[in-house]
This record gives structure tokens, sequence and C-alpha cells, in this order.
């Protein structure tokens, strides 16, 4: 039993309670209408309050995914996933984001299942990663993802070279997930790409694999009969610079299906330009 973690769990809920305004929950104990619900990848670099600055209750509905995920299998159906339906039909909820995250583990396991056939043995996890496995070889097929010569698609990787034990695949050491970043996947040369005035920049085949997994996402989202009257955005957020210097920083790449960044900016406003980027 750890009494440490317990400790500072409820250390940090003091903290919490400390810091709550005067009736926070005033306006919201009976029901709630947040105006948006996001769907984070499950990782514990990524806190979904935290990139948002949220600090006060009723704003943000929050689902966690392997993979930022927005669907679920039901009777053998892809459909929306319970998390993110519910906000959407229940509580008047009109915007849903998508937001993925650099050197994405889940993506990497998809990767090297793609690559070796192997999955990661937990049943539960295997199914999640499964789940992304048709996304990841959509994308390995994109030039956009590997390159005009498709050498990303393979790069140098071997069957030893991509432990599917280590969910940062060829980023990391096996018994770390979320170890050091230090991404070999372009170890070929053959598929990096320089920044343009177009706003892509250089960058792995994993970090672009992240990319193209938030837009199928979004598209799986938009064309579900639940967020039929829904925004739907696409952001990734960069904890590696792999879109800009800054860590921490949520790029969009995604809004309602237009991923032109020309669009995206105009959109956003000149006092958020510096938030838009690509790498597809």
């Amino acid at each position: 039993m750890n009494r440490r973690i317990l400790s500072e769990l409820l250390d940090r809920n003091d903290d919490h309670v400390a810091a709550l305004a005067p009736g926070a929950f005033d306006r919201h104990r009976d029901d709630q209408r947040p105006g948006v619900v996001s769907v984070c990848c499950s990782d514990s670099r990524v806190s979904q309050e935290g990139m948002f600055a949220v600090d006060e209750p009723g704003f943000l509905f929050t689902s966690g995914a392997i993979g930022n995920s927005v669907s679920a299998l039901v009777d053998g159906e892809r459909v929306l996933d319970g998390s993110v339906a519910y906000p959407l039909r229940h509580t008047h909820t009109e915007v849903l984001a998508v937001v993925g995250h650099t050197g994405c583990g889940a993506v990497g396991a998809a990767l090297a299942a793609a690559r070796t056939g192997e999955f990661p043995a937990e049943p539960g996890v295997r199914a999640d990663v499964e789940a992304l496995l048709p996304i990841v070889e959509s994308g390995l097929a994109d030039p956009a993802v590997v390159g005009e010569d498709g050498e990303g698609a393979t790069d140098d990787a071997t069957a030893d070279d991509v432990p599917v034990d280590d969910w940062t695949a060829d980023y990391a050491p096996v018994d770390d997930w979320t170890a050091d970043y230090a991404p070999v996947d372009d170890a070929s040369g053959g598929d990096e790409t320089a920044d343009d005035a177009d706003g892509a920049v250089a960058s792995s085949v994993r970090d672009r694999l992240v990319e193209y997994n938030v837009h199928e996402q979004v598209a799986f989202a938009r064309e579900s009969e639940e967020a039929a009257d829904a925004t739907v955005y696409g952001f990734v957020y960069d904890l590696h610079g792999v879109y800009g210097d800054r860590d921490g920083v949520v790029y969009l790449v995604n809004a309602d299906g237009e991923r032109d960044p020309a669009a995206l900016r105009e959109l956003v406003g000149d006092a958020h330009a510096d938030h838009v980027a690509t790498l597809l």
C-alpha cells in the first residue's frame, strides 16, 4: 500500500479546496452546461484542464482515451464514445475538441504493430491499439506522412528496434513507455520535411501520424449523429518542441474539417496565429 501517494493526493485536494473561489459550485450543483467537451490521450503529461488553464468547474467536460479516440465498439459497430456523445446530447455542449500530443505512445504502439505485427499483451490495451491500427496503416500510405518516396513507412527500424512493450517504440527504452524523447523514426533522413511558408515543419513519421490521427478522429466525430450540430476542433499538444519552441502549446490543425493553415489563421485571428501549424 502506497501511503505516500495517498497522502499526496489528499494534500493536493486540500490545495484544490483552498483555491476554489467562494460559491464556485453555486451555478453547477444541480446540472452542468459545459461549453466544450475535450478528448485527449490518456497520458499523465497531457492535462486537459491544465492546457486550457481551466481552474473553475463547469467549463470543460473531459474525456480521456488511449490515442485520443472518439469512438467505441458497440455490438460490432464503431460509434461515438459515450463520454463524448453524452455532453453533446444531454448537457447542451456545442464544441468538441480532439487533442493529440507529440510523442504519443499509443500511436507508437500502433506503428509498431503495423511494422511488426506485434501488439501489447494486455487485452484492453491491445484492443485500443487495434482500433488505431487502420488509421496508422492508412497514414503510412499517405505521402504527406511518409514522404513522396514512402521511405518513412519503414525507415531503418526493424522489429528489434520497435519493442511492443514500449509505447514510445523507437523513441525510448523498452521499460519506460514515456521515456526521453529521442526520435529515430527518421534515421534514414529520407522523409524529413523542411519548414515552409504554409506552416509545415520538420518532424518524425510518428508525430505526423499523431496529427493524421487527429484529423481522422475529427472526421469520425463529424460524421456521427450526435455531433451533427457541434463544432469540432482538432489540436495537437506539443511537449517536444516539434511544432514550435514553446512547451505546452496547443496547435490548431483542424476546424470542422478545414485543414488549410491560412484559413485556420484567419479563423483564430492575428492574436492566436502562432497557435496554427501543421506537419502534413
